[in-house]
């Protein structure tokens, strides 16, 4: 999982940006995401930040995508991301099935330890916002313990009111480089879209309960689940109630299929 910088020129990289930036793009039922590996999208950020580049990062899986779908607000704050991840294999599935492939599955929690690495090698500010109150200290504990270089500027639960402009005004004051919110969507996304809209820096992603796993409150499904891609069997199994949310997957796919048929048309 780590990602090795040392190599990594900033000044080479940076002559590059432009072409990466026009880089393609896959619309998924009219949602853009960017079609970069893993590695990729570390690299590109890794470029943003020491550029004190205002980044919106967004992972989104099939859920999120038909919540858009619904939700104009909701659709115009995804617009507004600088990058959308496929954080999901339904998300990959769906780019082959209308033939414009998706390199590879980018799961949020994974970009969110590659964006740890780099604050800890590069000895960044990092704020982290969401879960619930036990959750958040056992997160910050743990990244105390694995990545001991982050200067930990402030962190804070996520049961408090999300439209006070008081807590933007608290994680605006420790100028953080990367800010992390888990209070899941489409709640994370209008806050950091809000935040943004005050700030001049920082990389601000929305990880969904990926505090809960980093924390050990959950754990991940084993590798060899992961390498099937039925990590959402393995989290329904484990979270029954989250029955509701993958009920969208049935209309995800007959979107896909329209959009196919549409598409041939």
């Amino acid at each position: 999982m780590r990602v090795s910088l040392s190599k990594i020129n900033v000044q080479q990289k940076a002559c590059r940006m432009d072409e990466r930036m026009m880089q393609s793009k896959v619309t998924i039922l009219g949602i853009p995401f960017d079609n970069m590996t893993r590695k990729d999208f570390l690299k590109e950020l890794y470029i943003r930040l020491n550029h004190d580049q205002k980044t919106f990062l967004v992972t989104a899986n099939p859920e999120i995508v038909m919540y858009a779908q619904d939700n104009q607000d909701y659709y115009e704050l995804l617009m507004q991301a600088d990058f959308i991840a496929p954080d999901g294999i339904g998300i990959v599935k769906a780019s082959h099935a209308l033939g414009t492939p998706i390199k590879e599955r980018v799961p949020g929690f994974e970009l969110m330890l590659g964006l740890l690495e780099i604050a800890d090698l590069e000895k960044k500010n990092v704020y982290f916002i969401g879960a619930e109150e036990d959750i958040i200290e056992r997160t910050i504990a743990k990244v105390k313990e694995k990545w001991p270089h982050i200067n930990i500027v402030g962190y804070h639960h996520g049961y408090f009111n999300h439209a006070d402009p008081e807590m933007i005004e608290k994680v605006k004051l420790t100028d953080p480089d990367m800010i992390f919110v888990a209070f899941g969507f489409p709640r994370q996304e209008k806050w950091i879209s809000n935040y943004l809209s005050q700030v001049t820096h920082g990389i601000a992603v929305g990880v969904g309960g990926s505090f809960d796993v980093l924390s050990g409150k959950t754990k991940r499904a084993p590798g060899f689940v992961q390498s099937l891609h039925i990590e959402w069997l393995y989290r329904l199994i484990k979270q029954p109630s989250r029955y509701k949310r993958m009920s969208v997957l049935p209309k995800f796919l007959q979107e896909i299929y329209k959009q196919k048929k549409k598409e041939k048309n």
